[in-house]
């Protein structure tokens, strides 16, 4: 019963708020309340507190005791929806797929179904000594991501 509480609660800050989404969301047996966003063009502390005060200030305190955790997902934090990749194209990702191969290259374009990364290698010279610097390109199905991460840079 708490729980659907929540969860309509939450929903209904998300659709007041288009531009932010819902990563993760759990609810412990003591009622401890987590919630993880993020959001097309990032998330502020200010998106945060939004969510946050959606569901505090709209359950009764004294029918219920709870704790409520609202937070970003890291820069860290393995991408898990399609919808995350479209704020990184142009961004390094580290991508391991369901069939084994690892693929590391800046992030291209997103679409429905895939993406395309594409990263510069070192091959031998088709004719002589040496080698040449080529661009290679992949495009990965989502279905087939096991992780892709941001790779970030200082």
């Amino acid at each position: 019963m708490f729980k659907k509480i929540v969860e309509d609660l939450l929903q209904a800050a998300l659709e007041e708020r288009k531009d932010l989404f819902l990563i993760d969301f759990s609810l412990s047996g003591d009622n401890a309340i987590k919630i993880v966003i993020d959001g097309d063009e990032g998330v502020l502390v200010e998106d945060c507190m939004f969510i946050s005060r959606a569901i505090e200030h709209n359950i009764d305190r004294d029918e219920h005791d709870f704790s409520l955790e609202v937070l970003s997902s890291g820069a860290a934090t393995p991408l898990t929806l399609p919808r995350q990749y479209h704020k990184h194209v142009g961004r390094n990702l580290e991508i391991s797929t369901l069939d084994g191969h690892d693929f590391e290259g800046e992030l291209k374009e997103v679409n429905e179904e895939d993406v395309v990364i594409s990263w510069k290698a070192r091959e031998p010279k088709p004719v002589g000594k040496g080698k040449v610097t080529v661009t290679k390109t992949e495009t990965v199905r989502f279905d087939n991501i096991k992780e892709a991460k941001v790779k970030i840079k200082f």
